[in-house]
C-alpha cells in the first residue's frame, strides 16, 4: 500500500520536472492521434456502412459523403488544439482558423460534387437535352466559389464577411468587366433554354465559326459541335444569340430532308418534237398519257386557226416532254414524299445554259441514305436525257477543240 501511494506521488513530480517543449510535443502527437483514430473510425466503419445504403449506380454519392466525413478529424482538431498546453494563443487561433476555412471549402467541394449529381440525373430525364441545366448550375457554382472564398478569407483574417463586401461594393466596376462575358453568356443561355432555341443532339451550322456539326454540350460560357470531319468547334454562348446559324432541327423532326438540285440543259438542243420522235416517246409508260393528252389540246387549239404554217401552232417541244417526264419519274419513286412540295421548275436561262431544277424531298433525313436517293435519281435523269433530244451543258474541254480541229 505504501508503495502503491508513493508512486502515484511521483507521477506528478516527473510531469513537473518535464520541459515545456516536450508537454506540447505530447500534446500535439495525442491530438494528431486522435484526430487520425476519428478519421479512421469513419472512414472504415461508419462510412463504409453509409456507402451500403447509397445508390450503386454512380459513384456520386459515395464520393459526397467520403468528403464530408475529411470534417470530422478536423473538428477534432479545431477543438482539441486548446488543450495543448504551452501553445502560443496566435498559434492556436491560427489552427482555429485554418480549420474552420478547411471546413468551408470542404462542404462547398461536397456540394459541387452534388450539383454535378444532380445535373447527372436530370441528363437522364427524356426532356434534359432541350432544356439543359448545366449553365445554371455552372452560375450557381460561380456565385457558391465566390462566396466561399468571401468566408475563407474572412474565416483566416477573422472579419465580418459583411466588411469584406463592403469593400468589394468598390471593386463592382472591375468585377463587372471581368465576369462580362459570364453574364452575357447566363442571358444568352437564358433565352436558347426558354425560347427552345437549341438542343444537345442538333445539327447546326455556323459558317463564320467553321461549326458545322452536332452540338454536344451545352454550358454556361461555350456550346460545342462535333463537326462531321470529327473536329470540335467551340462556340462561345452569347454569340449564338448576337449572330445568325441555321438549326437543322426542324427538317430532321419533320422526317424529310429537300432535294434541290438543276441539270443545266444545252439551249442549242431544246426544239419541237417531230410526230415521229412523239411516237417513239410513247414508250416511256410514264409520259405515255401526257402525251396523249398534250396532243389532244394541241390538236383542239391548232383547229381554231386559220393558218395551218406550223410556225404559227402551238407544238411540242422536247424540254417540256422531259419536264413532264421528270415529274412523273419523281412522283413514282419510292423514296420521296408524294404529299409534300414537287416540282420541276427552269431558273432563269444564262451562258451556263437552262438550269431545270428538281425540288423534292426524300422520306429519310439520314445522310447516307439521302446522297444515295438524290444520287440515284440523277444518275437516271443524265442517263434518259439523250432520249428526249437534250444534253447537258458543259464548259468546252481539250477533247472538245481537238474534235473541232479535226473537223
Amino acid at each position: 500500500m505504501t508503495s502503491l501511494s508513493s508512486a502515484s506521488d511521483l507521477i506528478p513530480t516527473i510531469a513537473k520536472d518535464l520541459p515545456f517543449w516536450v508537454e506540447t510535443l505530447i500534446g500535439i502527437a495525442v491530438l494528431a492521434l486522435a484526430s487520425s483514430l476519428a478519421n479512421l473510425i469513419v472512414k472504415k466503419v461508419i462510412l463504409r456502412f453509409a456507402i451500403q445504403l447509397l445508390p450503386h449506380d454512380t459513384p456520386a454519392p459515395a464520393a459526397i459523403v467520403a468528403r464530408l466525413a475529411n470534417i470530422v478529424p478536423v473538428l477534432i482538431v479545431s477543438g482539441g488544439v486548446t488543450a495543448i498546453p504551452h501553445l502560443s494563443p496566435e498559434l492556436v487561433s491560427l489552427t482555429r482558423n485554418i480549420c474552420t476555412a478547411f471546413i468551408i471549402l470542404t462542404i462547398v467541394l461536397a456540394i459541387n460534387n452534388a450539383l454535378n449529381f444532380a445535373n447527372e440525373l436530370y441528363r437522364r430525364r427524356p426532356d434534359a437535352a432541350s432544356r439543359p441545366i448545366k449553365g445554371y448550375i455552372q452560375v450557381l457554382k460561380i456565385a457558391m466559389f465566390a462566396g466561399a472564398a468571401i468566408l475563407i478569407i474572412a474565416a483566416l483574417l477573422e472579419q465580418s464577411p459583411l466588411l469584406i463586401l463592403s469593400g468589394l461594393g468598390a471593386m463592382a466596376a472591375v468585377l463587372l468587366l471581368v465576369f462580362r462575358d459570364t453574364i452575357l453568356s447566363l442571358v444568352a443561355s437564358v433565352q436558347l433554354t426558354s425560347n427552345d432555341m437549341l438542343r444537345v443532339g442538333d445539327w447546326i451550322e455556323m459558317p463564320d465559326l467553321n461549326a458545322d456539326g452536332e452540338v454536344f454540350d451545352i454550358a454556361l460560357h461555350t456550346v460545342k459541335v462535333r463537326n462531321w470531319d470529327k473536329t470540335i468547334t467551340t462556340i462561345p454562348t452569347h454569340r449564338l444569340i448576337s449572330e445568325s446559324y441555321k438549326n437543322w432541327r426542324g427538317m430532321e423532326e419533320s422526317g424529310g430532308r429537300r432535294i434541290m438540285r438543276a441539270l443545266p440543259i444545252d439551249q442549242n438542243t431544246i426544239g419541237f418534237l417531230t410526230e415521229e420522235q412523239i411516237s417513239n416517246l410513247h414508250r416511256f409508260a410514264l409520259i405515255s398519257d401526257y402525251l396523249d393528252e398534250k396532243s389532244k389540246e394541241l390538236t383542239e387549239w391548232n383547229g381554231m386557226l386559220d393558218d395551218g404554217d406550223p410556225l404559227n401552232q402551238r407544238r411540242i417541244t422536247n424540254i417540256g416532254t422531259f419536264r413532264a417526264y421528270v415529274i412523273a419519274y419523281l412522283r413514282h419513286h419510292p423514296s420521296l414524299w408524294s404529299n409534300r412540295i414537287l416540282m420541276v421548275r427552269q431558273l432563269d436561262p444564262s451562258a451556263q445554259g437552262l438550269p431545270l431544277q428538281i425540288y423534292c424531298f426524300t422520306q429519310t433525313t439520314a445522310w447516307t441514305e439521302y446522297e444515295a436517293i438524290q444520287a440515284d435519281i440523277f444518275d437516271h435523269l443524265i442517263a434518259i436525257l439523250p432520249e428526249f433530244g437534250l444534253q447537258l451543258f458543259q464548259q468546252p474541254s481539250g477533247r472538245d477543240f481537238r474534235a473541232l480541229r479535226i473537223n
